[in-house]
């Protein structure tokens, strides 16, 4: 093919509709038989997931959105490289030629689940699947900002808190680990730390009035927050 720009959108397309793929609401209907957007925050991601049908979907909620989002870049790379450019996935590696073009696959990915089609393009709020496509991406940085979000909710018991803290310093960590990495990169990192902040939105006004729900791995909610 030897067009790695038109394959890069050819695969963002396809990682958008992966990404959009609502794990969590499918998840509720097979095992609890339960439209998880109808209590809690509304959300279709793992924190909501937990809240309304327990721990066991949320658990398998977490896992499939971390793979749909890793998935997307796994392929992708090898792709890109091979067809688009004809050279090994090294191309593809921060600083190289390629670097920016993995950069729109996570964000596309990221976008697919929040921006989901299949839900009128309603959807998460973009954590766990994109823990999925920085894992694929770097792993360091996806474990550095997974263990940022985890002394987060320890600390603050608050899921919402840790996303927060994931999602500010995903291009903070991006640009201090690959310095002489592509703007495009960069931009593509920021956007995805930005529209993950974006879809914490609602979190944050309930952060500020003190009426954000914090963790619990027992208690269940049957209907919605704002009830």
């Amino acid at each position: 093919m030897h067009n790695p720009i038109l394959l890069t959108a050819i695969c963002a397309v396809v990682s958008f509709f992966i990404g959009a793929i609502p794990f969590g609401l499918i998840l509720g209907r097979v095992f609890n038989h339960t439209d998880i957007r109808k209590a809690g925050s509304g959300n279709i991601g793992t924190t909501n997931a937990l809240r309304v049908a327990g721990p066991k979907v949320a658990a398998l909620t977490l896992l499939l959105d971390c793979l749909k989002g890793a998935i997307c870049v796994l392929i992708a790379r090898p792709l890109i490289a091979d067809l688009g450019y004809g050279f090994p996935v090294s191309i593809m590696a921060p600083g190289a030629a390629g670097d920016w073009m993995l950069g729109v696959i996570c964000l596309a990915a990221v976008w697919g689940h929040i921006f989901s089609p299949y839900l009128n393009f309603h959807g998460g709020k973009g954590i766990a699947v994109g823990l999925g496509v920085i894992l694929a991406w770097y792993w360091p940085i996806g474990l550095s900002l997974l263990g940022m979000f985890i002394v987060a909710v320890a600390i603050t018991k608050f899921v919402s808190v840790g996303s927060l803290a994931a999602a500010i310093g995903l291009p903070i960590a991006a640009c201090a680990v690959f310095p002489y990495s592509s703007l495009g990169l960069k931009f593509c990192m920021a956007i995805i730390g930005i529209t993950v902040v974006w879809a914490h939105r609602a979190n944050i006004k309930k952060l500020m009035t003190g009426k954000e729900s914090k963790l619990s791995f027992t208690k269940r909610v049957t209907e919605p927050d704002d009830k």
